[in-house]
């Protein structure tokens, strides 16, 4: 028992570490660690010296696939394939690697070469990390000036034709409750553009009759979508 307590003090730094490449804003430092160091009580347990392997050789791949297993089945926001994941968390590593080598952020090119892997795969895996962290529709809009401002308040806007959906609603009816042939002369005449002479002569009535009873007809429909309005 002392010699289990003795190598996880010793090999402490070592999960500190590995747990500190994990790191992010949403995610407690001390959070990782405690995972790491369960990562790394594992190995401990695990660990068969005849192997003729060092210990640390040992315990760096086990620490890191339980850092792997935290983040894929506890720590995701939205469900995400799990091999996704996994290419997010190298991802992550090869950026960290990367910005120290160039002193900057590295570009999607630069990241597919450095992991061996398409760019897309890159882009696809860099679309995938935003669903580490979702934010509450009900949280602050830090931006706006309004303080009470929410997020759910700039997600899309007020559709101004939702008031022609009762309207179309209201004129369906009335539609239906014409005659028939006022219905075919309106269809006639706005539908298939004929003149009224021509509805006149397809019908078999008078030009003048036609006219007549488009009038009525839409006088009609003014009044329904009127109502509708007022309603």
């Amino acid at each position: 028992m002392r010699a289990r307590e003795e190598l996880v003090r010793r090999f402490l730094p070592l999960a500190r570490r590995l747990a500190r490449r994990y790191a992010r804003a949403s995610e407690p430092l001390e959070d990782l660690v405690q995972v790491a160091s369960v990562g790394l009580v594992k190995a401990i347990d695990r660990f068969e010296s005849e192997g003729g392997n060092g210990f640390s050789s040992y315990a760096m791949p086990t620490i890191l696939g339980e850092l792997k297993r935290h983040f894929r089945d506890s720590s995701w926001a939205l469900h995400v394939p799990r091999g996704l994941q996994e290419r997010v968390l190298k991802l992550n590593e090869a950026v960290e690697q990367l910005s120290g080598v160039l002193g900057r952020s590295p570009t999607p090119q630069e990241l597919a070469s450095e992991l061996s892997m398409p760019v897309e795969a890159v882009l696809e895996a860099m679309e995938a990390g935003a669903a580490y962290d979702t934010v509450s529709l009900d949280a602050p809009l830090r931006s706006a000036g309004d303080e009470r401002a929410t997020y759910a308040d700039a997600v899309g806007e007020m559709d101004g034709r939702f008031e022609l959906v009762e309207r179309s609603a209201s004129l369906g009816r009335a539609l239906r409750a014409m005659p028939e042939r006022e219905r075919l002369i309106l269809y006639l005449r706005f539908a298939e553009a004929l003149t009224q002479l021509e509805i006149a002569d397809r019908v078999g009535i008078s030009q003048m009759h036609v006219s007549r009873l488009i009038r009525r007809a839409l006088e009609r429909l003014r009044v329904v979508a009127g109502a509708a309005e007022m309603g």
